[in-house]
C-alpha cells in the first residue's frame, strides 16, 4: 500500500519561511518522479514543483520560482520543499505527489498516480 505523509506545514509571516516533507514508503521511491501541488480555498489544485528520479531536474511554476527548492533523498524515502520569502497568495494545502510518469513536464495532477493528504500552509500579511 502507497502511502504519502507530509509535515512540516504551519502559519509564518509574510516573508518567512518553511520546510515541509513528504515520507513515502509501498512504493520504490527512486523510481518515481515527485511533485508538490497546493490548493488555495475556492480554488484548483495547482502545480508548485516537481523533481525527476534521480534528483537531476526540476521544474517550478512561475509563481515560486527563484522562492522554492525542492530535493529529495532517496536513501530516506524522502522529497522536501524549501519554501522561503513566503507571500500571503502561498496560502493553501500542500500534497506531495508521485508518479511514474518519465519524461515531460509531468506537471497535469491527471500524470501523477498517488497522492499525501496535505498539509496546512498559512501565510499572514
Amino acid at each position: 500500500q502507497v502511502q504519502l505523509v507530509e509535515s512540516g506545514g504551519g502559519s509564518v509571516q509574510a516573508g518567512g519561511s518553511l520546510r515541509l516533507s513528504c515520507a513515502a514508503s509501498g512504493l520504490t521511491f527512486s523510481r518515481y518522479t515527485m511533485g508538490w501541488f497546493r490548493q488555495a480555498p475556492g480554488k484548483e489544485r495547482e502545480f508548485v514543483c516537481r523533481i525527476s528520479w534521480t534528483g537531476g531536474t526540476t521544474l517550478y511554476a512561475d509563481s515560486v520560482k527563484g522562492r522554492f527548492a525542492i530535493s529529495r533523498d532517496n536513501a530516506k524515502n524522502t522529497v522536501y520543499l524549501q519554501m522561503n520569502s513566503l507571500k500571503p497568495e502561498d496560502t493553501g494545502v500542500y500534497y506531495c505527489a508521485a508518479t511514474s510518469t518519465v519524461g515531460g513536464m509531468v506537471r497535469s495532477r491527471g500524470q501523477y498516480d498517488y497522492w499525501g493528504q496535505g498539509t496546512q500552509v498559512t501565510v499572514s500579511s
